[in-house]
């Protein structure tokens, strides 16, 4: 059963750290990393549990902020913990912000959001490039400030662009990388190299209209609900655990433009959730499927 525990005010002379771990299911998990906060001097602010039954495992998140003590002896003192737990913990100081890297290709409804998210402080990341197969949003990222990485896809060059890719990737301190409508099937290689770094988005009408056209197909067999997913992505194409989605009604008055326009903002909507969650340390995977702790 999933509980939340209510925010509280930090001082702003606080560093506020996020705690997320995961581990096998038993009796004194939140007692033991709350007494061990505790005694590091540390408040909590937020605390978000749930124990999966299914699986018997156990997964919290726990925002809190060091009034008193020192960040290497509070890292000892969960390492202890997690030690005598079995946990995967990650601990990160929550004023560092993630370094994201959008992919788009010639839809740049996501984009756009992003950037503006960005550009007005409610995206807590920062976008530290974008990179197409088109030229088509150079402008638009220039416009934020953005450096525009153009590396166009041939089938000869695939190879040699998600190589230029990983260069980007590194030399940018990236991530995490969200595909905002990047029409480009990412290898198996690049996936399992930057598995849990990379979201991305499409409608919901899979696999039920796959291919070109999603939009007419739906209008051709009368559907009444559209919607959007945000995953992880995997190299199973379209099946990597699911992050976010969302679905709005729709009716027979409405046209395939009617219909693609609607999806966008459904898209938009969706992935910004799926990137908040992610960059503020929400989301914990649990096998195929996520824990997201709003």
């Amino acid at each position: 059963m999933a509980q939340v525990t209510p925010a509280m005010t930090a001082s702003p002379a606080q560093t506020e750290y996020v705690l997320t771990l995961s581990c096998p299911d038993r009796i004194g998990i939140v007692a033991a990393v709350a007494g061990a906060l505790a005694e590091g001097g540390g408040n909590i602010l937020a605390s978000a549990q749930f124990d999966d039954r299914d699986t018997g495992r156990f997964f919290m998140r726990v925002q809190y902020a060091l009034e008193q003590g020192d960040p290497e002896t509070m890292r000892g003192r969960i390492a202890a913990v997690a030690a005598r737990f079995a946990m995967d913990w990650q601990l990160v100081d929550a004023s560092v912000r993630p370094r994201l890297l959008v992919l788009v290709s010639r839809f740049g409804h996501c984009l756009n959001d992003l950037l503006y998210r960005f550009g007005s402080g409610l995206l807590k990341a920062e976008i530290a490039g974008v990179v197409s197969n088109h030229r088509d949003f150079y402008r638009l990222s220039a416009s934020y400030d953005v450096p525009f990485h153009h590396l166009p896809v041939t089938q000869g060059t695939k190879a040699e662009r998600e190589a230029d890719l990983l260069r980007i990737v590194e030399a940018e301190r990236i991530d995490c990388i969200v595909l905002a409508r990047y029409m480009q099937v990412l290898s198996p290689d690049v996936c399992e190299r930057l598995k849990g770094r990379i979201i991305n988005i499409h409608h919901s009408f899979l696999p039920s209209f796959k291919g070109a056209s999603p939009y007419t197909q739906a209008h051709q067999r009368g559907v009444k609900l559209i919607g959007a997913t945000a995953h992880y992505v995997t190299d199973d194409l379209d099946e990597g655990p699911i992050i976010e989605q969302d679905v709005i009604r729709v009716d027979h008055t409405m046209t395939p433009e009617d219909l693609m326009a609607a999806g966008r903002d459904v898209e938009c909507a969706v992935l910004a959730r799926a990137v908040k969650y992610h960059v503020e340390r929400r989301v914990l995977l649990n096998g195929h499927r996520t824990i997201v702790f709003r």
